[in-house]
């Protein structure tokens, strides 16, 4: 498989060196997309200007009914803007049309959800069909789909029918399908959403050796947060046909601000607190702190409980990772051993100055000597969790990111 890479990659010359090259290979200008559905219109995407660097993995997320699908499908022209300008490499192809547009098609393959592979043709049969259509002559058909079975894993099927193969094979035969002409620019809709864990990683990774190794742009929708913090380097997350935040993977998922990216970090990073445990909890401040790359919370928790005279109870803790770097979470209840209004003062402190050290903070309760126990407890009970902690994002003033200062 290796040898084949490396292959296709000295004949594609500079294609082969990933992100060291930052042109742009796709520019969507202002796109809008619009439908006519049961007598009124629908906006599916609004107004998007979205761009993606040349060898890239860039990837779109959202729930179901953002517009992900209909927006990539702009770029390949499946899908029409109602407004604005498709630019592929530099060129203007909105309007494209005929050979023109079939020509831009063999540049741009596309890797559906439900594999649509022919069920009643070979698997070499099935990755032939996008030869035949892309206009390989047919005395080198044969060669080039053995090399396209051997990139994805399957050069021993060949002869095998779809039905034979699970679907994560079923998923290589489409990648090598989308291989078949060469192409610049490779387009995933949910490519792993109907496959279990290990076989996504397997995708992933297969993915990952065909940006790297043959230096093919991806653009990857997906609703999968594993997904997106595994492989993408940079990352549009849409809602309701708007992108609504854009940036590398690790800083739009270290530092998100609109609500829907903060849903899709909170429900990864798994905040909740059981319920049973928060009758339990001693008086005291529920705060979240939030460290990046590098941070490191045990130095720093007993340092400033040490320091400030405060217990400094760890309810909560997990790290995840974006490629190689970290985001972490913690969940603490800050106590001072004195009550009144002094020892609230020095449990503030202690917040400032944990506060100082960290990349952002967040207060998740009042003070629980003011007897609100049970509005706590209802923050962290049942399946609302994650959403009514993410509800406290919406004032600015809950969020308070000081300073970029990691501890070594």
């Amino acid at each position: 498989m290796t040898e084949t890479m490396h292959r296709r990659h000295e004949q594609r010359g500079n294609m082969g060196v990933q992100n060291t090259d930052s042109s742009t290979i796709i520019e969507l200008n202002h796109i809008s997309v619009t439908f006519r559905e049961g007598g009124r219109t629908v906006e599916a995407v609004k107004d998007v200007t979205m761009h993606v660097r040349e060898g890239e993995i860039f990837g779109i997320v959202g729930f179901s009914g953002a517009g992900k699908s209909t927006l990539v499908r702009t770029i390949n022209l499946l899908e029409r803007p109602t407004e604005g300008q498709v630019i592929i490499d530099g060129h203007d192809v909105t309007d494209l049309k005929g050979g023109a547009l079939r020509e831009l098609r063999k540049k741009i393959g596309f890797i559906f959800q439900g594999f649509n592979l022919i069920d009643n043709v070979t698997v070499g049969r099935n990755v032939e069909f996008a030869l035949k259509a892309g206009g390989w002559p047919k005395k080198g058909r044969r060669a080039r789909v053995e090399e396209l079975l051997d990139i994805v894993g399957l050069a021993e099927k060949a002869d095998s029918y779809p039905s034979s193969l699970s679907g994560g094979q079923k998923q290589r035969v489409s990648i090598a399908r989308a291989l078949a002409n060469s192409p610049r620019i490779l387009l995933c809709d949910e490519a792993t959403s109907a496959l279990d864990l290990e076989t996504t990683e397997e995708i992933l990774t297969l993915l990952k050796r065909i940006n790297t190794e043959l230096g093919i742009t991806i653009v990857f929708i997906t609703h999968q947060f594993d997904v997106a913090k595994a492989i993408f380097d940079d990352v549009a997350v849409m809602e309701q046909g708007v992108i609504v935040e854009q940036g590398t993977t690790f800083d739009v998922f270290s530092s998100p601000h609109h609500p829907t990216t903060q849903a899709l970090v909170e429900r990864y990073l798994g905040i909740a607190i059981p319920e049973q445990l928060v009758p339990q909890l001693p008086p005291g401040r529920l705060i979240e702190l939030r460290y990046r790359d590098g941070g490191a919370f045990r130095p720093l928790i007993s340092e400033v409980a040490q320091h400030h005279d405060v217990s400094i109870n760890v309810l909560h803790g997990n790290v995840g990772y974006f490629g190689t770097q970290a985001v972490g979470t913690l969940i603490v209840l800050v106590s001072a051993r004195q009550g009144g209004q002094q020892g609230a003062q020095i449990v503030q402190d202690a917040i400032d100055e944990l506060a100082e050290h960290v990349h952002s903070w967040r207060e998740l309760s009042e003070d629980l000597n003011d007897d609100l126990g049970h509005s706590v407890d209802e923050a962290f009970a049942g399946e609302a969790a994650a959403d009514r902690l993410i509800g406290t994002y919406g004032d600015v003033n809950d969020v308070r990111t000081d300073n970029e200062e990691v501890l070594a």
